[in-house]
Formats: C-alpha cells, structure tokens, sequence
C-alpha cells in the first residue's frame, strides 16, 4: 500500500522552555503538514496523553502526526504512523503489529543500509543521514555531506522516499534537493530559533 510521504518532516524535540504539544501548535500555525513527535523523556502514560492532545491539533490542521519508536502506542493514540530510529530493527514484524494501514519509516547512515531497509518491503519512506553536525540525536556515525546524498544517483534501483535528516540548515535546503532526495527532515534549525514560527515557513517555502 502506497503512503503519502511529505517532502518536509518537522520533529519535536525535548526543550526545557517548550513543550511538544506547544511546538506542535507553531507547527501546525505556519503550515507543517508532517509532524514527528520525538520525545524520549517520558512514561508511556505520559506519553499517550501528550499524544492525544498533539493529535487533536494535528487533526484540527490536517497534518500527519508520526511517533518516534513508540509503536507499542499506536493502539492507544490518534497516530498515523511510526518512526523506528533502531538501525536493527525487525521492520517486517513491527508491520505485523501495527498493520498495512499505518505509515512505517526507518533510519539508515549508509547506502547498504538505505537498500536493506528498502528490501524489507515494508518500510514506506527512510530517514537517511546525518547530513552534518547535530545535537538532536547523537550518533558516531560519519556525516554524509552533500556528496554522501549525490551518492544515490549511482544507485537507481533505490527508489523509496529518502528524507536527509541531521543538522540541516536553511541554506542547505536547495542544494539538498538537487542531489535528489525526496525531501527533509529538520528539527533544532526551527525548534531552537529566535522565531520558530517563521523558521518553519522559510524550510517549508523553500521545499514547496
């Protein structure tokens, strides 16, 4: 079953001065149609009833309201889909759990990787970096600049929606999609401005 898979992934982040459901409300405001809720802070009862609330906004708005990891949760919120960042996962028995209908989307740091997540068959769209430097989510892993993106062109036969993701900036956005991936994923460059309201729409008319 083919999914819609936008072309800009807003996530969520834990902040001291911000909750997720009130970067959720910007997002949404400015015109985020993807959202990505990524908190790793909190009980599963926390979490469900932050998930409601951020799907009652999202639902308000029209926009898709993706979990990180936490497919354990679908049953209980208004989600439309899951994000597994473990680059190990077993993604043909989280489709079993969580059905055909919802939206199932995997990491990879390496073109190996991009194309087992791809063989799976289940996966419907894969988050494919780091691009450079980011705090967000820590990792060893090497940053592919734009010539690690400029690597997919020599590998046709991968044709599931790659998102770039990890410390994109605005200025990397039009030089990003000229390597041909299908899109973006941006988290402290919106959550950590001055302004993130109009940090959000600047990403999102340079994508759109």
């Amino acid at each position: 079953m083919k999914k819609y898979i936008s072309k800009f992934h807003y996530l969520t982040q834990d902040l001291p001065n911000r909750s997720h459901l009130e970067q959720v409300n910007i997002a949404c405001e400015t015109g985020a149609n993807w959202i990505q809720y990524r908190c790793l802070s909190k009980t599963d009862e926390e979490l469900v009833n932050e998930i409601n609330d951020i799907a009652a906004v999202c639902d308000d708005w029209g926009a898709t309201l993706i979990l990180t990891n936490h497919y354990h949760l679908l049953d209980r919120v208004d989600a439309q889909g899951v994000h597994i960042e473990d680059f190990d996962a077993d993604f043909e028995a989280i489709r079993l759990s969580i059905g055909d209908d919802k939206t199932l989307g995997a990491s990879a740091t390496n073109i190996a990787a991009l194309q087992a997540v791809q063989q799976s068959g289940v996966v419907d769209y894969c988050g494919y970096g780091p691009f450079a430097h980011t705090d967000t989510k820590p990792n060893n892993k090497p940053l592919l600049g734009f010539e690690g993106y400029r690597e997919l062109q020599k590998h046709p036969e991968i044709d599931i929606p790659v998102i770039a993701v990890g410390g994109i900036q605005l200025n990397d956005v039009e030089p990003l999609l000229e390597t041909g991936v299908y899109g973006l994923a941006v988290s402290a460059a919106v959550n950590l401005a001055t302004d993130s309201g109009a940090a959000l729409k600047a990403f999102y008319q340079k994508i759109y």
